[in-house]
């Protein structure tokens, strides 16, 4: 690498930290490419400071579209979603889009079969839609985001069974 392309990849990176420090993100993963065998990968992240979540009066809420069937057993309102061993990760920070385009109908809902690599949602990040596969065939259990909603990195997007 020459020391103009180095220089380059410097300033890169220090507007990646930049913007993810101006949009308040806590991670960015970008790979560039520059020829063949010739590329750039760069990942900028930083600790988020974890606010505790707020506590919620007991009254009753309507139930989301997405809340889970009747048939389907109830979770624990105790238990963590997170550390159910079917829950899906979200890979990246973004925007959760459960449906291709406005309309559309969803890519999945609680009770349908999945096959591994069928896509659950689309996750927006940087103005780029990511497909996000099912990591294992099952039947989904639970949505845990809304259609528009913000997600973190690692935090559980569905539950998988």
């Amino acid at each position: 690498m020459t020391k103009k392309t180095h220089d380059a990849d410097v300033t890169f990176i220090q507007a990646l930290a930049e913007l993810l420090r101006e949009n308040d993100l806590t991670e960015l993963e970008v790979m560039r490419e520059y020829a063949d065998n010739d590329s750039l990968n760069v990942r900028v992240s930083r600790h988020a400071v974890q606010m505790p979540a707020p506590v919620m009066p007991a009254t009753a809420a309507p139930a989301p579209q997405y809340a889970p069937a009747a048939s389907a057993p109830a979770p624990e309102p105790d238990t963590d979603p997170a550390s159910h061993p079917g829950a899906v990760p979200s890979p990246m920070v973004g925007t959760i889009y459960l449906q291709a385009e406005p309309g559309a109908p969803t890519f999945v809902s609680v009770g349908d079969t999945v096959s591994e690599g069928d896509t659950l949602l689309i996750i927006e990040a940087m103005k780029t839609m990511n497909h996000i596969p099912a990591p294992r065939a099952g039947t989904v259990r639970r949505i845990l985001v809304e259609d528009g909603g913000a997600v973190e990195y690692g935090a559980p997007l569905m539950i998988i069974e």
